[in-house]
């Protein structure tokens, strides 16, 4: 196998394994989900691959645990996130703070549109004031997940595959 479809491979493992802790029994909020975007916009070298293979894993485990009514806003920050991971291509604090940030702005921006909140500035600061504990628990996983991504991609990188960065 060729050096970029087994870097391709070990990648797209990585992210599956990831979405998969979508699937267990979590906090809320407390899911990769952000962790992948910047994993894929930083790794694959390919946009494509970048954008393709976490919307897919995405959709898949969607498949499972069901859709929702801010699914659109979700995906939307996800596409975002992967974006911005692209083209900075730096895994750093700064980028998994904004990114968690960016998150929590879109998705939330989405339940005020959907929910039950007032459609005046009221409603969406309000909006905003509840979703805190949820970021909470985002910010953490952000964290956490991109670490584990992030290093155990690398240790692996290391050891297993031989190729020019």
């Amino acid at each position: 196998m060729k050096e970029k479809n087994k870097r391709i491979l070990f990648i797209t493992l990585f992210i599956v394994i990831a979405a998969l802790m979508r699937l267990i029994p979590h906090p809320p909020n407390f899911v990769p989900i952000t962790a992948i975007a910047i994993f894929a916009g930083v790794k694959f070298r390919n946009i494509k691959l970048a954008y393709v293979i976490p919307i897919a894993v995405m959709l898949i485990s969607d498949l499972f645990i069901g859709f929702y009514s801010i699914s659109l806003f979700v995906y939307l920050a996800f596409i975002l996130i992967t974006t911005y991971s692209y083209i900075f291509k730096k895994y750093s604090i700064k980028n998994i703070l904004l990114s968690s940030l960016l998150f929590f702005v879109v998705t939330n921006f989405g339940v005020w549109l959907i929910g039950g909140y007032p459609k005046n500035i009221e409603g969406l600061i309000l909006c905003y004031t509840m979703a805190i504990p949820f970021f909470t628990n985002s910010l953490m996983a952000d964290l956490l997940f991109s670490a584990i991504l992030y290093y155990g991609f690398e240790k692996i990188e290391k050891r297993y595959l031989i190729f020019e960065k």
